[in-house]
């Protein structure tokens, strides 16, 4: 029994085998086949197969989608086995409770075929598939496949079983799919449904468009006087089988004289030898005498064992194992002699088949429960079409839906034939890709693969191509122009050692040593009419405090410390204050000293040196209390900016406290106002030494200096700001210096006669 079914395989599912050497894949035999022998199906009528006279699957497959509704006595009493795509409308036993598939399930072809589009990025597709349940089925589990992968459908055609829909086919839905934009079309179906795509084409006219279908669409078959071109370099998925021994051999030896009774056979060999024109002179062993189906090409026959064939050998096969079991149980129970006949009924394989399970003599294990069946393995074939007339599938892939991530996928790229795309891998997208630095913006009520490209802001890049966001540099980094990278920042603050510091730094120096030479000028001549004049102790508070103020621009140069940044402001504030206070005390003693010299002045106890020194302290001390609040309750500290420059990160002083930081400002600033505003009244008093007129323009550079540091301190960061400060600090230290004490220095140095008792006479007398 067992060997006959085997014949009866050979016969049925005979094909024809192509084979060329892999470029990858060498452990695998990269035997080409096509998928959907109709052809030999023709060899022998599907009923010869059929052993209990079950209704051919076609039949079984209208009733079940259509009608859903089957005579009782026909399902329950027959054993049906099919060997078509895996149908899972046909695995609800409470329907079907004696049909076995023989095929395996396709549930992860939709899966394994996206898997190949993000591959190779194509994300702008056509969909092809019947216009049936089952083409409804993989058109849901492939949409919902590629909206995962963000791979879209530009459009997506069912195809019509009926006459009349073919022609409108032809007619516009071809025309309008090879004038698309995308160049992929994935196809679903079956080679009867989609015959009209083969009898579409223009003969001799490439379509420019790639197709990856499956096994279930012969993508050989073709009329003779076609040409092969527009599906060159198709892309198939097909079932991973091993070959069957013996069944080539068996094929090669297939003559029509063997089998006279054979008249499929005989009729396929005249048409495919071109004999049919002859066929009523010509007799059959003149008809290509010395040939084999070998000889015929890949359209017309095929060497190879297809998915169709396979499975209708693993159906055979099972039956014949059950008939066997069957015989043999009956055998051991009853005898030829009874007259009871050895036929089995046809219910009767039921219990042998649901439990069935065995190895093939390919080495395939076949389970013929289908909930026991595993996920059908692919294999991905590429068709080729050569110069000479050739036509090839090779294996340049597999996919294996329960393998390893990783392992479940594999292309090889340099295997495959373009065909007419050329010999690059041709591009199938909607918008073009956006490089590195750009991310995706998909553009409104667009597909998600409609996208354009915008470049990342500041401080973000993209290292890949057609990214969907941008990601943030870390802030010791940035970005470039490019924005694909990010650089490491660098560390930036007033240095020392650069140039600019050591220019600031000799300048805070050189400036210190001319307050400190007036100084020394001073207690010189400190028995001068001139030193004398405005209190000596007053002069020389100024000048100490001015060569501090110049001094104090030191602890801006330099990295910011937590002892710089502590002293820097509080230094800064308390030694301006005790210049301005012993400015508006010398302003102050001016006034009171014109008053005293009035008759009956009774304001003589004011004009004394420990006034000037109370208004020096009490100033200065208010200052020192502002200070030490301000260090009190948020001192200032180091701190990193690295956003404020581009490529840099700012290492500086924080304040700690905004208010704090203009509280002290602000206070000095009151003290030099109030100081501008008496001398600016005092300056017209007649008094020989009235220092009135210098103090008011020395407060007028002062205050300028400092008005115009604010908006500069508002308005920059980093370095610069520093630099504006250190300005501010020598600009009005300086105005200070110059306006006040210049003049007296001239007089004592290069006027002397005119610092006498005798000078000062001369010139009341002069003036009055």
């Amino acid at each position: 029994m067992i060997s006959c079914s085997e014949n009866v395989v050979d016969t049925v599912a005979m094909s024809v085998c192509k084979s060329e050497k892999p470029l990858c894949f060498s452990k695998i035999s990269p035997s080409l086949s096509r998928d959907g022998d109709l052809v030999i199906g023709s060899f022998l009528p599907l009923y010869s197969v059929r052993v209990f006279h079950v209704p051919d699957y076609r039949t079984l497959t209208r009733l079940t989608r259509d009608d859903r509704e089957f005579n009782n006595s026909l399902v329950f009493t027959f054993v049906q086995i099919t060997f078509g795509p895996f149908d899972p409308i046909l695995s609800d036993k409470a329907h079907f409770p004696s049909l076995y598939q023989m095929a395996p399930r396709d549930s992860s072809l939709p899966r394994g075929m996206v898997r190949l589009l993000v591959h190779f990025k194509w994300t702008w597709v056509v969909l092809v598939t019947t216009d049936d349940l089952r083409g409804e089925e993989f058109l849901r589990e492939m949409t919902r496949e590629m909206a995962k992968n963000d791979v879209c459908a530009f459009l997506t055609k069912k195809v019509p079983v009926s006459e009349r829909g073919h022609e409108e086919s032809k007619l516009y839905f071809i025309p309008r799919t090879v004038a698309s934009s995308p160049r992929v079309v994935v196809i679903h179906g079956d080679t009867d449904s989609l015959m009209v795509l083969r009898y579409s084409q223009i003969p001799f006219a490439p379509t420019s468009k790639l197709w990856i279908t499956t096994s279930h669409w012969d993508i050989t078959m073709r009329p003779y006087y076609f040409d092969s071109y527009a599906f060159s370099g198709a892309l198939t998925f097909t079932y991973m089988t091993r070959e069957v021994p013996g069944f080539k051999s068996f094929l090669r030896t297939v003559n029509p004289k063997k089998e006279p009774e054979d008249i499929t056979l005989k009729e396929f060999w005249l048409s495919a030898f071109w004999c049919n024109d002859e066929y009523e002179k010509v007799q059959l062993e003149q008809c290509a005498p010395n040939t084999t189906l070998e000889a015929l090409p890949i359209f017309l026959f095929d060497m190879t064992m297809s998915d169709l064939s396979y499975t209708i050998y693993n159906a055979v096969y099972a039956v014949a194992l059950a008939l066997h079991e069957k015989l043999l149980m009956k055998s051991e129970i009853t005898s030829e002699e009874t007259g009871e006949s050895w036929v089995p009924q046809p219910w009767e394989l039921h219990s042998f088949l649901k439990d069935l399970q065995f190895n093939n003599s390919a080495g395939d294990q076949v389970f013929v429960d289908e909930k026991r069946s595993s996920e059908a393995q692919y294999d991905i074939r590429n068709y080729m079409s050569l110069p000479n007339g050739a036509e090839l599938l090779v294996k340049v892939g597999e996919f294996i839906p329960k393998a390893p991530s990783g392992q479940d996928f594999t292309v090889c790229e340099e295997a495959i034939d373009w065909g007419w795309l050329g010999s690059k891998t041709p591009h199938s997208v909607c918008s073009d890709s956006c490089h590195p630095g750009y991310r995706k913006t998909t553009e409104e009520r667009q597909p998600v693969c409609c996208f354009s490209c915008s470049q990342c802001p500041e401080g973000e890049i993209t290292s890949e191509t057609d990214a969907d966001y941008c990601e943030k540099c870390p802030e010791d980094e940035y970005t470039k122009k490019d924005r694909d990278h990010c650089f490491p920042k660098v560390v930036t603050f007033l240095d020392l050692a650069e140039p600019l510091g050591t220019t600031l730094a000799l300048m805070a120096v050189s400036f210190s040593l001319l307050p400190a030479l007036v100084l020394w000028v001073f207690v010189k001549f400190r028995d001068t009419p001139i030193v004398k004049a405005n209190n000596r102790t007053l002069s020389y508070t100024l000048l100490i405090s001015l060569t501090l103020c110049f001094l104090c621009s030191l602890l801006f140069i330099g990295r910011p410390t937590a002892a710089t940044c502590l002293l820097r402001q509080t230094t800064f504030g308390v030694v301006f204050t005790v210049a301005v206070s012993s400015i508006l005390a010398k302003t102050i003693m001016v006034v009171l000293t014109f008053r005293v010299t009035r008759p009956g002045s009774k304001i003589r106890i004011w004009v004394q040196s420990r006034v000037s020194n109370s208004i020096v302290l009490i100033c200065s001390g208010i200052q020192v209390i502002l200070c030490g609040i301000w260090l009190g309750t948020s001192p200032p500290f180091p701190d990193l900016d690295p956003y404020s420059e581009p490529g840099h990160i700012i290492i500086q002083c924080n304040e700690g406290s905004d208010i704090a930081f203009y509280c002290v400002l602000g206070y000095m600033g009151f003290l030099a106002l109030g100081s501008f505003t008496v001398a600016f009244l005092a300056k017209n008093l007649p008094d020989t030494f009235n220092e009135a007129k210098f103090i008011t323009f020395s407060m007028l550079v002062f205050c300028s200096a400092w008005v115009s540091f604010l908006p500069t301190y508002q308005s920059t960061k980093g370095k610069a700001m520093v630099v504006a400060e250190i300005f501010s600090i020598l600009a009005s230290s300086a105005g200070l210096l110059g306006c006040i004490f210049i003049p007296k220095c001239y007089v004592i140095l290069l006027k002397p006669e005119r610092n006498t008792q005798e000078g000062i006479k001369r010139k009341v007398n002069v003036e009055g």
